[in-house]
């Protein structure tokens, strides 16, 4: 998960990614005063709202940028810098929650990742998360490939977005029994007159990469183009995300 985040645009114009994952808090059933980790706290935008609901909130990110933003607006908060896939916590905590965070981690890591948060639970804890599930974005990564493949390049999609039944199983192995799981279609709008370009720009580095920049800004051009009558409603451009929202809990 080495990323590199703008972490100001990604504040100042994709906020809905927290927004969203307010929801996602709803699964924690705890009483007040419990400890809970925000995984993957980016910016510390959820993780500001677990304090707010009472919970004895810390935050982890893999993000020196992002973790400045979160310490600056919240610094009665502890934020860690940390990997997902290899971290432990010095006493265990109550919850761990974690918003549009584990896609980002190749499958092949996700096991080391699942035992990390075991590791980071007491026994009965609570582990809830949404992530991009099976299908999300199909109709934007299939555009980048046909636009790709006209210059003779290969699209490489770089994330994992699993089904129910597949990261069940990732969990039940990893010491989970799973409470809660639904897979659901949640397109959503984005900003601006070019805002599924800057989408591309912000969430999809890893294809371009050593790309010249010009050519990168070409190809979004193109695949936004060949979306324009799926992905653009009146004028306002949206993602074709499926979310993945789980409930585990620690045996």
């Amino acid at each position: 998960m080495n990323i590199h985040w703008d972490s100001k645009t990604y504040t100042d114009h994709f906020s809905f990614v927290a927004q969203y994952g307010s929801g996602v808090l709803d699964l924690l059933d705890l009483p007040e005063g419990s400890r809970v980790l925000d995984l993957g706290c980016g910016n510390g935008a959820l993780t500001r709202e677990l304090a707010k609901r009472g919970y004895a909130a810390r935050g982890m990110d893999a993000s020196a940028e992002m973790l400045e933003i979160a310490r600056r607006d919240a610094p009665e908060i502890p934020f860690d810098q940390g990997d997902a896939t290899a971290f432990a916590l010095p006493e265990p905590v109550d919850g761990v929650f974690s918003n549009a965070v584990f896609h980002w981690i190749d499958a092949v890591r996700q096991p080391e990742m699942l035992a990390c948060v075991h590791g980071a639970l007491r026994s009965g804890g609570q582990f809830v998360f949404e992530m991009g599930g099976s299908g999300n974005n199909t109709l934007i990564h299939a555009a980048l490939a046909e636009v790709f493949a006209k210059r003779g390049l290969t699209y490489r999609m770089p994330f994992y977005f699993p089904s129910i039944g597949e990261y069940a199983t990732l969990l039940e192995k990893a010491g989970f029994r799973v409470e809660y799981a639904i897979l659901f279609d949640r397109m959503t709008p984005l900003e601006g007159e070019n805002g599924l370009a800057d989408w591309m720009k912000m969430f999809l580095g890893v294809p371009f990469a050593g790309l010249e920049e010009e050519t990168g800004e070409e190809l979004r051009r193109e695949a936004a183009e060949l979306l324009r009558d799926d992905l653009c409603r009146d004028g306002r451009w949206y993602a074709d995300y499926v979310r993945l929202r789980m409930k585990a809990v620690r045996l």
